[in-house]
């Protein structure tokens, strides 16, 4: 999604999910954003391990910015995202990792939120069903959905492991 683009755009199939996910990290290298926010079950499908994503990432990351990820669990991001793994422990001083316990698998949302730039939610993540948006109505409905799992999460999936 780029500026030229409508305010809302309909997510309707996996490649769809992937472009709009990819072009959130995207601008969000370009145009910069104080803050992202991840939220899924596992991540198992996000394209966040691509070399183009990685590389956005690194463009966007700097001391001052935050980006949250919360997941279920992250076995699936250790299993299938290693590039992003090893990109977050460069920068783990500025990626925080947690978990919410208290969930079922299914309940948790599928969003990507840059606040004031953009956003990302799947409503369904079976038949990839969603909206690209950058209405602000949609980034604060979806920032308290992610508030209200944050409330109840824990840090989790340290960036090293200390062994003895």
């Amino acid at each position: 999604m780029n500026q030229d683009e409508p305010t809302r755009a309909p997510i309707d199939s996996r490649g769809n999910f992937h472009d709009a996910v990819r072009g959130a990290f995207a601008e969000a290298a370009l145009v910069g954003c104080r803050e992202i926010l991840l939220i899924d079950d596992d991540f198992a499908d996000w394209p966040i391990s691509e070399r183009e994503v990685i590389d956005d990432l690194t463009h966007w990351v700097q001391a001052h910015r935050s980006f949250t990820v919360v997941a279920r669990n992250f076995d699936e991001i250790a299993r299938r995202h290693v590039r992003w793994v090893t990109w977050r422990r460069q920068f783990a001083h500025v990626v925080h990792c947690r978990t919410n316990n208290d969930l079922e698998a299914g309940q948790m949302p599928t969003i990507l939120l840059a606040p004031g730039l953009l956003s990302v939610r799947l409503f369904d993540r079976v038949h990839y069903r969603g909206i690209a948006s950058r209405e602000t109505a949609d980034a604060v409905q979806w920032r308290e959905a992610i508030d209200a799992v944050l409330q109840r999460s824990e840090e989790a999936f340290p960036a090293t492991t200390l062994g003895l």
